[in-house]
């Protein structure tokens, strides 16, 4: 799976630490629970756990009894994935806003620019009713 993701783009730590949030029996991990079971050092999760909970994979849960703090996979990660929960996304979208207001739209970079917005813009308005859809389809399979 990490080498899949890894081919795809994604950094090689970020894709074995969501492969360990994957596969995992346990229903949270702790930052050293998952440097163990990888083998590397604690220091070396730290980042790709805060970019998975950047983009809405992953998130922190408390434990009773635990100062460590614990993160699971989130139970809706593929759709939060795909929506303003999404970090960087929103942040995309706030980038080319800025961009637009630094350039103007009549220059070159101002084109491209909002090309970039009005595509969030149009995600954001269009992924609502999508996922609402998902989400239809995927209690009508868990009745069945």
């Amino acid at each position: 799976m990490a080498l899949i993701l890894t081919d795809g783009g994604m950094q090689r730590m970020t894709a074995r630490v969501l492969a360990a949030f994957l596969f995992t029996e346990q229903p949270t991990l702790t930052q050293g629970e998952v440097a163990e079971e990888l083998g590397v050092s604690a220091g070396s999760v730290s980042g790709a756990i805060k970019m998975l909970t950047t983009v809405g994979l992953l998130e922190r849960v408390p434990v009773a009894n635990s100062r460590r703090d614990h993160h699971r996979l989130r139970k809706d990660a593929w759709a939060t994935l795909f929506t303003k929960q999404n970090h960087i996304v929103g942040a995309m979208q706030e980038a080319a806003r800025a961009g637009l207001e630094a350039t103007g739209e009549d220059s070159i970079a101002g084109q491209r620019l909002k090309r970039m917005h009005d595509f969030y813009a149009f995600l954001f308005d269009q992924l609502p009713e999508l996922l609402d859809r998902w989400y239809r389809e995927a209690d009508r399979e868990k009745e069945r």
